[in-house]
């Protein structure tokens, strides 16, 4: 079991209140502790305010679960790149934050998925709920998405939920095939005997979507090789995180074998 602490950056706004909602929860599963980071540049009283009331929320949800808040002067991305140093996931709203309006799509976004040293969870403030049925992973043979394998399979296993593990395979090319015996390979062999496997060519964003409507968490390598490379950069990455149904679990590059 995996004993550092989960991290979750708060702002006050309502996005991060729903990040903490979810990270709370799943640090009680993992019985680990919550590490809250509000990062400021000025207005000291008022950050207090925030880190007091997200304190509170936690101790709402979750009495006994161990709690640790800090201020930090600078910008979000940057206190929680360095915090993820430490840290076994980082949990952020899709709003909010500062200049981490919109995380993962623009400049600052690039900089914590390059930079982050755990896997990261962008939660929508509308779409952070445990109604999903299934978890959902991204799969193209590299090493992020064998991480992202291993993330998914856990979530699951400790929530008893089943797993559909999606190969992307890109329209008109045999560049990075996943064959299905590499694929029954690669999640048999960490324990997924039960999980629904799929084959998709085409786009991996539409496909993705398509087959994730009863999900409640979607794990992806945030590069990869094959039909799921760059799909949280740019256009596919936008698209994944404005109509995903649920969180979305990315696993940064740099993350992976540390």
């Amino acid at each position: 079991m995996n004993h550092k602490p989960i991290v979750v950056g708060i702002d006050g706004s309502h996005a991060a209140e729903v990040a903490i909602s979810w990270a709370t929860t799943e640090a009680a599963s993992q019985k680990v502790q919550l590490q809250l980071v509000h990062a400021v540049s000025a207005g000291l009283s008022a950050s207090r305010a925030v880190v007091d009331d997200a304190v509170a929320q936690v101790r709402r949800l979750e009495p006994a679960i161990e709690v640790e808040a800090r201020l930090e002067y600078g910008a979000p991305s940057t206190a929680l790149v360095m915090a993820s140093g430490q840290a076994q996931l980082v949990v952020i709203g899709s709003r909010g934050l500062g200049v981490m309006v919109g995380a993962l799509v623009g400049a600052t976004g690039l900089d914590l998925t390059a930079n982050a040293r755990c896997p990261l969870v962008v939660v929508r403030p509308d779409l952070a709920g445990d109604s999903g049925t299934r978890v959902v992973i991204g799969y193209d043979g590299s090493s992020a998405s064998e991480s992202a394998l291993d993330f998914g399979l856990d979530y699951a296993r400790r929530r008893d939920l089943p797993v559909r593990v999606i190969a992307a395979q890109p329209a008109g090319t045999e560049l990075h095939r996943i064959t299905d015996t590499e694929l029954q390979d690669a999640v048999h062999r960490r324990g997924g005997h039960d999980a629904e496997l799929i084959q998709i060519t085409g786009h991996p964003a539409e496909h993705l979507l398509q087959l994730s409507a009863d999900a409640r968490l979607i794990v992806l390598g945030a590069r990869g090789r094959g039909g799921f490379s760059g799909m949280l950069i740019g256009s596919i990455s936008q698209t994944v995180l404005q109509h995903a149904p649920c969180p979305v679990a990315v696993i940064p590059a740099a993350a992976v074998g540390g």
